[in-house]
């Protein structure tokens, strides 16, 4: 029989919580018993497939055989639900109408308000009694005594001046009040009550166990036949590690993956595939019922019109029609063919390289590595063999190995307070395959040699990491900068200067060593400065320039690096005062011929400050003669003007009254002469143009 599937909260909520409540109380509904013996017991389908992503999720497929109508059970930690909701794919082709069902995970405290025996916020008996006003219970004091709640007060007590609870009881006998420390027991006497008080206390206890719930996939069918489920949820970080081994005539890596399988479910000889790529993931709350608040809108009667809203829409010719892009899960489950695998592993392994004399030999183990394909965008690794593991255990499973392009490097990237470069190794990644980034253990010489960091690699792409410090190489840094003059035009009296800035950085190495390094050396790169020597570089970044330099044993080797720059300076020559014109006319960065202009309008500039001066004494003169003026009137009116003393001052004032009105005429003829000289400098300087 068709077990079927309700999406409604108090459906679910009544098959989890109410079902099992009455069937151990003997009241359960017959229909509903005979429903739930016809249906089978849930099975349990095993892992056969796992994808773990380096985006931090997983898929997971099981897979079995089935037969009938079948119900499959799979559990989930509470906090994988709305990922198991939101991925959960069914292939079964045996059944046309399967439906999922599951425990509801509407709020607690919300459940326990629709019983008649409020629970919910952890009340206290004061509490649930006086929520209960009206209600029939039987008080033990210790006699029994039936009453209906009327309220719960708190009284003092006089003797002892202590508030406590008393309970009001209206009785046969009438109302009764009731310390409620002198009840040993109570009951109610409703048994709709009883049951309700029951219920809450069992979803309590329910409620406890956070962890584990239970998804159950109904699969209706008739024939035996092969289901599988699957789904993506979060998981741990699948991450790569790498050894290499510079020690022999080829450089040697060797990859491992460190997986967990933080399940409850342990994995045994399941299809263990690896993704490496950063597809878009995130969670939405499915699980949890989700309430939408509604507007309380008055009666029709009280003149208000209904609320209303309008939906935004677009017209069909921006309609855009929707892009089939497979989703992550269903990109795992196509896995490779076997024919897919043998030529991904013809293209992706490579020949152990030759040992190295002494200490680990990397290349001679002989190791299995992963069979590599591209997946999308993305790129898997699926481990050839079936892989068993334990829930809750960790693993390191081999992930590539081969020969691998790489040279020993000395790397110096100037950086403050550094004397020595770093040891590294340039790599080509010519695996095959898209590296993940990791930790990479370098070995060189039969030892031990340092720990380096590798970012994401792509196929053939070429990438430099360090693993320590070349002590046997030292640097000095030298710093210095020049600028010159390249060009000066002028154009309606704006001179525009043109200058070139060089900077020079200059590298000396010494190796104390006797074997040969080869260097590379990082140049930082000046923002808006063109590389003028050397002529041409390695390598560039968006910030070096890097160097290719060899350096002997037992010897040395320089590196200078100048970058140029142009720099253009405007000046508006009215603007310069005369010791800026002198100074730029002295220059022998300045051409001859804009010497010659400069020294002209020198000149003229003189004339107009010769003119102001000239003007500026007059006037100094001018306001002389007027305070000799307004002194002599002062002693005329202290003496009188008939006085012999008056008559004397009167001839001073005519005649300084007459060498004022000389004055006068000479600053108004000066005036012109400013004017007339400021005229010819301006004109001079607006009209000057040289290339």
């Amino acid at each position: 029989m068709k077990k079927p599937f309700r999406t409604a909260v108090g459906a679910a909520l009544a098959l989890a919580l109410l079902l099992p409540l009455w069937a151990q109380t003997n009241q359960a509904d017959k229909s509903q018993a005979s429903r739930a013996a016809a249906t089978p017991p849930p099975v349990t389908l095993p892992v056969t497939r796992v994808v773990l992503f380096s985006s931090g999720v997983g898929y997971f497929e099981h897979s079995g055989f089935v037969s009938g109508d079948a119900v499959a059970s799979l559990p989930f930690r509470a906090e994988d639900m709305n990922d198991a909701l939101k991925s959960l794919v069914v292939i079964d082709a045996g059944t046309g109408s399967p439906s999922v069902s599951y425990p509801s995970e509407d709020p607690l405290d919300r459940a326990l308000k629709g019983f008649r025996v409020d629970l919910s916020g952890s009340p206290k008996v004061v509490d649930i009694l006086a929520g209960l006003r009206g209600a029939e219970i039987t008080a033990n004091i210790p006699e029994p005594l039936p009453g209906r709640i009327v309220s719960v007060e708190t009284r003092t007590d006089p003797a002892k001046n202590v508030a406590a609870p008393w309970l009001v009881l209206l009785t046969k006998d009438g109302v009764r009040t009731i310390a409620l420390s002198d009840v040993v027991s109570f009951s109610f006497t409703d048994k709709a009550i009883a049951e309700d008080f029951s219920r809450a206390l069992d979803l309590i206890l329910s409620a406890a166990d956070t962890r584990r719930r239970v998804l159950e996939v109904n699969l209706p069918g008739s024939s035996t036949r092969k289901t599988r489920l699957g789904y993506v949820i979060a998981v741990p970080v699948w991450k790569s590690s790498y050894r290499l081994d510079l020690s022999g005539e080829k450089p040697y890596l060797q990859g491992w993956a460190v997986v967990d399988n933080p399940t409850d479910q342990d994995w045994n000889g399941v299809s263990l595939s690896l993704v490496s790529g950063r597809p878009v993931s995130f969670i939405q709350d499915l699980y949890a019922p989700l309430y939408i608040d509604r507007p309380v809108v008055p009666l029709s009667i009280a003149g208000t019109a209904a609320p209303r809203t309008f939906d935004s829409g677009f017209a069909p010719k921006r309609a855009m029609a929707a892009l089939a892009v497979p989703s992550a899960s269903k990109m795992a489950m196509n896995a490779p063919s076997p024919e897919a695998d043998e030529e991904v592993a013809e293209e992706g392994e490579s020949a152990p390289s030759a040992s190295p004399p002494a200490g680990p030999a990397l290349g001679s183990g002989g190791i299995e590595a992963a069979v590599a394909r591209a997946a999308g965008d993305q790129f898997e690794f699926s481990v050839r063999k079936p892989v068993t593991l334990e829930r809750r255990r960790s693993a390191m499973i081999p992930l590539v190995s081969g020969d691998l392009e790489a040279e020993k490097v000395s790397v110096f990237s100037g950086t403050p307070g550094a004397k020595n470069p770093m040891l590294c190794a340039r790599i080509t990644n010519s695996t095959g395959m898209k590296l993940p980034a990791g930790p990479v253990t370098v070995f060189d010489g039969g030892t031990y040699s340092g720990d380096a960091l590798l970012e994401f690699l792509p196929e053939k792409d070429r990438r430099i990491i360090a693993y320590g410090d070349d002590l046997s190489v030292t640097a000095d840094v030298s710093l210095s900068n020049a600028q010159e003059t390249t060009a000066v035009t002028v154009t309606k009296g704006v001179m525009s200067v043109t200058h070139r800035i060089a900077w020079t950085k200059t590298y000396h190495f010494r190796n104390s060593s006797a074997t040969n390094r080869k260097l590379i050396v990082e140049h930082p790169i000046r923002q808006g400065a063109e590389l003028w020597e050397p002529k041409s570089f390695d390598e560039k970044t968006d910030s070096v320039y890097r160097f290719a330099l060899g350096l002997p044993a037992d010897g040395e080797a320089s590196l200078s690096v100048v970058e140029r720059q142009p720099v253009r300076e405007s000046i508006t020559l009215a603007s310069l005062n005369l010791e800026s014109f002198l100074r730029y006319s002295a220059s022998g960065e300045i051409p001859t011929e804009v010497r010659n202009a400069l020294a002209k309008a020198i000149d003229l500039r003189k004339k107009s400050d010769d003119a102001r001066k000239a003007l500026a004494d007059l006037e100094t003169r001018k306001a002389e003669r007027a305070d000799d003026e307004s002194r002599i009137r002062d002693n005329i009116d202290s003496v009188g003007r008939d006085s012999t003393q008056g008559k004397d001052y009167l001839k001073k004032l005519a005649t300084v009254d007459s060498e004022i009105d000389a004055i006068t005429q000479k600053i108004a003829d000066a005036r012109k002469a400013v004017q007339g000289a400021q005229a010819a400098y301006d004109s001079y300087l607006g009209s000057l143009t040289l290339n």
